[in-house]
């Protein structure tokens, strides 16, 4: 089964200073509601620790591998449950310059047995706490970039 989710958002700053506060996994705990722990860092290779709030849902700790880093551009994490084939999402953040700033879209693509059973939840809490962590990263760098 494959499912998939995405979110977008306009940010008043250029994708290099997005990246740098979606990257600076350290602080995630200072501003962003749905990811509201990661330990690790934005490197290809790298195994994040990372604790997960969705609204309305159950908090979860996983640990994905970073599989894409390309400053003011991608960001992107292979997580899975268990072993590959249960339950497999690529979470993805593309970056695109626009005439005002940035066009983020966070995205993630499900894979797996499992997925079935968690559609609802992925298409309600998950995706509710996407287009929250999306508007809480646009306020943070707006507020950096203006103040």
């Amino acid at each position: 089964m494959h499912h998939e989710l995405h979110t977008e958002i306009d940010i008043d700053a250029a994708p290099e200073v997005v990246s740098q506060v979606l990257t600076d996994l350290d602080r995630w705990a200072d501003w962003n509601p749905f990811i509201t722990s990661s330990v690790g860092t934005a490197e290809v290779g790298e195994t994040l620790v990372n604790r997960m709030e969705p609204p309305g849902g159950k908090a979860i700790t996983f640990k994905p591998q970073v599989t894409v880093v390309e400053d003011g551009e991608t960001f992107e994490w292979l997580g899975r449950l268990g072993f590959s084939g249960v339950f497999d999402g690529r979470h993805r953040f593309d970056l695109e310059a626009t005439p005002t700033g940035t066009k983020l879209t966070q995205s993630e693509s499900f894979d797996g047995i499992l997925v079935r059973v968690m559609r609802k939840s992925l298409d309600t809490g998950t995706k509710a706490g996407f287009e929250a962590m999306n508007v809480a990263l646009k306020a943070r760098v707006e507020a950096a970039t203006t103040g």
